[in-house]
């Protein structure tokens, strides 16, 4: 592993380094006094980064400048900054920052940013896709999953927006059909869609993915692979993936939709 670290001043570049390599021994440490010399070093000397651990504050090219750089350069690059500045928090996570670190910085601190970084155990290849970002979409083996209804497939997806939390008959039928008020009608009209989306997950042997308990009906969370869970639990790729759009094609999503906007600026 390559690791770039940058900062002005010359004691808390000292400290940096020194914290890296307690944290990191194996990784071998670029030192650079500016973002300036780690760019030419990328363009003329060829290396590539895994991490870059920068300050915020410098001359000529400041931190978040040399963010949006590096994304040229290298994209595969994470960015973590090291400043004694909190305010310059939510710009960081724009540029699509991977950390954001204050000084001074502890060894521990470095090793729990790399620990997130490191390449996750491969998902399980039959595990079901879901992507909430942008329209909602199901993926199968890397192939669209096919609904027979579309109210099958915005049913799972009004589950898997509730986060694996258990919903009652009425609740989902409130969301499904707001224009209808005859109860008797939606609760037969919603067992069917039960029962569809039931079959239709057997059909790829992921049926266990619905949890039925009573009058109530669940996602199984810890089944699917999930680019709106992956945020909630902390994933940066993921959270940097969320452009501000979620689950476009329902008009109920928008307020999960605004609770990630916020959740995007903290």
């Amino acid at each position: 592993m390559l690791i770039f670290a940058i900062d002005d001043e010359p004691k808390m570049l000292r400290l940096l380094h020194k914290a890296i390599v307690k944290a990191a021994p194996d990784a071998k440490v670029k030192d650079y006094a500016l973002g300036t010399e780690a760019i030419t070093a990328i363009e003329n000397e060829g290396l590539m980064p895994d991490v870059v651990f920068s300050d915020i504050r410098m001359p000529k090219l400041d931190g978040l400048q040399l963010a949006i750089k590096l994304k040229t350069l290298v994209p595969d690059t994470k960015i973590v900054f090291v400043t004694g500045y909190g305010e310059y928090a939510l710009e960081a996570f724009r540029v699509h920052a991977h950390g954001y670190l204050m000084k001074p910085v502890e060894p521990e601190h470095i090793r729990r940013e790399l620990d997130y970084m490191l390449p996750r155990p491969a998902l399980s290849s039959e595990k079901l896709r879901v992507q909430c970002f942008g329209k909602f979409e199901v993926f199968y083996l890397g192939k669209p999953l096919q609904f027979e209804r579309l109210q099958t497939k915005e049913l799972l997806a009004y589950l898997i927006d509730q986060n694996g939390a258990s919903c009652t008959s009425s609740e989902i039928a409130a969301v499904i059909w707001d224009d209808e008020t005859e109860i008797k009608v939606l609760t037969h009209r919603l067992r069917n869609l039960v029962a569809d989306l039931r079959t239709t997950l057997k059909r790829i042997g992921q049926e266990d993915i619905i949890i039925k308990s009573g009058r109530t009906i669940a996602v199984n969370r810890a089944m699917i692979d999930c680019d709106y869970y992956r945020m909630l639990d902390g994933d940066m790729d993921a959270v940097n993936s969320f452009c501000g759009e979620y689950m476009t094609q329902y008009t109920w999503a928008t307020l999960t939709e605004g609770k990630l906007h916020f959740l995007n600026q903290k």
